[in-house]
C-alpha cells in the first residue's frame, strides 16, 4: 500500500472537518430518527438467507441465530472504536491476526493465546463518518493487509453512532447480507445478532442507534432468541456505547421511562436470564468494573481511535457534582442493587492526567484550527475598530472605555462580540450546569479580552509606532493582519488552557481535551476464550505505543511490519476469568 494512502488521525480541530462533521451529524440524527434503516434490515433479514461458498458451514438457525456451540472451545476477539489512523488501527489488526500471543502476569504466570475464530466489531467501525470511502482506506484495507489470506475469522459487527451518522448505508453495504469482506466471512442480515457459543454461553450484539435506544423489530429478534436461552445459561451482552458510565456520570437513565435500552433489554426482554458480561466501546480507553458476585463491566474501546482519559472523576467539584466512577451502583431495582468496583483503568490515571498537559501544545497540535479564532477575531476588531491607536499601556482605562463606547453604536460590533463570547459559552460541557453557569462566561470573557488586547496592541504599532493614519489602508492592512496573527496563535492557547483546566482541575471536557491530542498510542482489544469446561477468560490486551513507520515484508503471513521497533503487546489486565452460573442460582437483577 503506497504511504500516501495511509490515513492519518482524524483532524477533529481542523474547521472543515468540523462543519463537514457537524452537517452530517445534523442530517443523520433527523433520518435516523425518522427512517430507521434498522425496520428495512428486518423485511430484508426475514426472506433473504446469505449464500456461503459452502453451504455445509452455515450455521444459521431457524431463528436466526449463528450456533458455534458444536466446538469444544472457543476463541473471540473484540475490537471496538477502529478505522482512524493507519498506524493505530492496522497496529491492532496486526495483533490480532496473529496466529498466538504469549503474555505473562505479575505473577509470572505464562499465558497462550490463539486468534479468534470469531472477530467482533464493537461499534464505531470508522471516523469521522461512515462512507464506502473511509471504510475501506481506514478500516478495511488495514485489516486486509494484516490478517493471512486462509483461515480468517468470521466477522460481526455493531454499528455505533459514528456508523449511522450516513444512516447505516455504508455499514450495511460492508457488514450485512454478505458473503465474505475481502477474506472475512460475514454472517448477520441485521445490524444485530445472536450467536449461541459453546458450553451454554451466548453473545448479543446490540444495535442502538444513535439514542441508546432498542428499535420494535430488534426488541422481537431478541425476545424470539430469549427463547433458547436456557435455564443456566449466561450472556454476554455486547453494546455500542458503555450505558453505565454515562447513566453514572450524566444522570441519563430515567427509571420512570419504559424506554427500550440496555436495562430494558436485560429486565424486559431477557426477562431475567443471567449476563455475566457487558462489553462496550465507545470511549476510548480501557476501563472494568466488577461486581462481588463476578460480573464484569468492560469498556474498551482502543481498537484504533484517539486515547480517552481515564482521570475524569472531577475530584475538585463540590460533593454533589462530583463524578465517581470508581464505583457505580445498581440502584434502579425495587431493591438496592449491586455495587460495581472499578478493577483496572489503561492507561492509569496518574499517565492520562500527565498526557492533558499536551494541551498546552494546542495551537501547534491543532494549528489549522487557529484559523477560526483568527478570523472570529478579525472580524470584531474590524466591526469595532476603535480609534485608541494613540493610547498606551497607562491609558488602559481610556482605551477600554472608548472601545466600549465606540461598540455599543455600531450593532455589528455588539453582535460579534456576544456571537464570540455565546459560542465559547454554548461549547462549555453541557453535562453540568453548574460548571457551564461559572466556566462559560469566563472561558467566553476571555476571548473577548484577548479580541480586544490584540485589537489595540495592533492599533498601536500601526498608528503610534509606524505612524500611519488611522483607518486609512496601510494602517487596515498592518493591523488587520497583527489581529490575524495574534488570533491564530492566542485563540487556540486560551482554548488549549481552558480544556486543560477542565479536565485536570473538575474533570469535564474529556472527550474535547484528548480529541485535540489524537493520541494513536495505548490502544487494545480484548481476546475471549471459552474452555472445555465451559469459563470463559478474557485476556485485555494492549499496545503502549504503536510504530510510526512501517515496512513490507514479502512471504508473511501479514504485508507490513514495524520497521522501527515490532508491536510489543502487553496484558493489562487479568486474565479475568468468568464462571457460568449454575442453573440453581437465583437470576441477577439488572447489571
Amino acid at each position: 500500500m503506497p504511504d500516501q494512502d495511509r490515513q492519518k488521525m482524524v483532524g477533529w480541530y481542523d474547521p472543515g472537518q468540523l462543519l463537514r462533521t457537524a452537517g452530517e451529524v445534523v442530517i443523520s440524527t433527523i433520518f435516523g430518527r425518522n427512517a430507521d434503516q434498522r425496520v428495512i434490515e428486518a423485511m430484508f433479514a426475514d426472506t433473504h438467507t446469505v449464500t456461503l461458498p459452502d453451504p455445509t458451514d452455515s450455521r444459521l438457525t431457524k431463528d436466526g441465530i449463528e450456533d458455534y456451540s458444536d466446538l469444544p472451545e472457543l476463541w473471540i476477539d473484540y475490537v471496538a472504536d477502529l478505522g482512524d489512523g493507519w498506524n493505530s488501527t492496522y497496529s491492532v489488526a496486526y495483533n490480532v491476526g496473529q496466529p498466538k500471543l504469549s503474555f505473562s502476569d505479575a505473577g509470572g504466570h505464562r499465558y497462550e493465546t490463539e486468534h479468534g475464530r470469531i472477530l467482533i466489531f464493537g461499534g464505531d467501525e470508522v471516523y469521522p463518518t461512515a462512507s464506502q470511502l473511509q471504510y475501506k482506506r481506514r478500516t478495511l484495507e488495514p485489516y486486509d493487509c494484516a490478517f493471512p489470506k486462509e483461515g480468517r475469522p468470521d466477522l460481526y459487527a455493531i454499528p455505533g453512532n459514528h456508523d449511522w451518522y450516513d444512516s447505516l448505508v455504508a455499514f450495511s453495504r460492508y457488514f450485512i447480507s454478505k458473503q465474505e469482506i475481502d477474506g472475512f466471512r460475514t454472517r448477520q442480515a441485521r445490524s444485530y445478532f445472536a450467536l449461541k457459543l459453546p458450553h451454554g454461553w451466548w453473545l448479543l450484539g446490540l444495535d442502538v442507534q444513535l439514542g441508546s435506544y432498542v428499535d420494535g423489530s430488534q426488541v422481537e429478534y431478541f425476545e424470539q432468541v430469549a427463547q433458547n436461552i436456557a435455564e443456566g445459561d449466561s450472556v454476554i451482552i455486547c453494546n455500542a456505547e458503555p450505558v453505565w458510565i454515562y447513566d453514572h456520570l450524566y444522570k441519563q437513565y430515567d427509571p420512570t421511562m419504559d424506554d427500550r435500552n440496555l436495562d430494558y433489554v436485560e429486565k424486559v426482554i431477557l426477562k431475567g436470564k443471567t449476563v455475566r458480561v457487558f462489553l462496550a466501546g465507545d470511549l476510548h480507553h480501557y476501563r472494568r468494573h466488577a461486581a462481588d458476585d463476578g460480573t464484569q463491566k468492560i469498556t474498551a474501546g482502543g481498537g484504533g481511535a484517539f486515547l480517552h482519559p481515564t482521570h475524569n472523576g472531577g475530584s475538585l467539584l463540590p460533593k454533589k457534582w462530583k463524578m465517581d466512577v470508581a464505583t457505580i451502583q445498581e440502584e434502579f431495582d425495587a431493591q438496592p442493587g449491586r455495587l460495581f468496583h472499578l478493577q483496572q483503568s489503561w492507561p492509569t490515571p496518574e499517565v492520562s492526567k500527565r498526557l492533558c498537559w499536551r494541551n498546552l501544545s494546542f495551537p501547534m497540535l491543532n494549528w489549522k484550527f487557529g484559523i477560526a479564532p483568527a478570523t472570529l477575531y478579525l472580524l470584531t476588531a474590524w466591526s469595532v475598530m476603535a480609534d485608541i491607536g494613540r493610547l498606551g499601556l497607562s491609558e488602559g482605562g481610556d482605551a477600554l472605555h472608548k472601545t466600549i463606547e465606540t461598540a455599543l453604536n455600531q450593532p455589528l460590533a455588539v453582535f460579534w462580540a456576544a456571537a464570540i463570547f455565546i459560542g465559547f459559552w454554548v461549547f462549555t460541557d453541557t453535562h453540568s450546569k453548574w460548571y457551564r453557569r461559572i466556566a462559560g462566561p469566563i472561558h467566553g470573557f476571555s476571548h473577548v479580552l484577548a479580541v480586544f488586547s490584540l485589537g489595540w496592541g495592533a492599533a498601536y504599532v500601526a498608528v503610534t509606532w509606524m505612524d500611519l493614519q488611522f483607518r486609512s489602508i496601510p494602517q487596515l492592512l498592518v493591523s488587520g493582519s497583527i489581529i490575524f496573527a495574534g488570533g491564530w496563535i492566542v485563540g487556540s492557547s486560551i482554548l488549549g488552557l481552558y480544556l486543560l483546566i477542565s479536565l485536570n482541575g473538575f474533570g469535564r471536557h474529556g472527550n474535547e481535551a484528548f480529541s485535540s491530542l489524537a493520541i494513536q498510542d495505548w490502544k487494545h482489544f480484548l481476546r475471549l476464550k471459552i474452555d472445555r469446561e465451559g469459563t470463559l477468560t478474557i485476556f485485555p490486551i494492549g499496545i503502549r505505543r504503536v510504530p510510526r513507520e512501517w515496512t513490507t515484508r514479502e512471504n508473511s503471513e501479514s504485508r507490513f511490519v514495524a520497521a522501527e521497533q515490532e508491536v510489543k503487546p502487553e496484558l493489562i489486565d487479568g486474565p479475568i476469568t468468568v464462571t457460568r452460573r449454575p442453573p440453581s442460582a437465583p437470576p441477577l437483577r439488572r447489571a
